[in-house]
């Protein structure tokens, strides 16, 4: 049986790192999707602009395979293209 998670401890640490705000925000990008009825069993909810590339969650998602989200073209020094 798996052990169970520490929610007030999750929360504790992304308060402290100051993830808080931006969770916040993917999970409301998460519920709207839900809310218009559609599924996103066995997808990714990925950002129309990475974040990583200044993209925000106010510009938009979108759902994406897990394999096309998480899969990156990277430069030698290992950040994103």
């Amino acid at each position: 049986m798996p052990k169970k998670r520490n929610y007030t401890q999750e929360y504790a640490t992304q308060t402290e790192r100051g993830e808080h705000p931006d969770r916040m925000e993917r999970q409301r990008a998460r519920r709207a999707l839900d809310a218009k009825g559609v599924s996103r069993v066995g997808k990714d909810v990925a950002h129309v602009k990475a974040l990583s590339k200044g993209g925000s969650n106010a510009d938009g998602v979108k759902l994406q395979a897990p394999s096309k989200n998480r899969s990156f073209k990277r430069k030698s020094d290992g950040s994103m293209k």
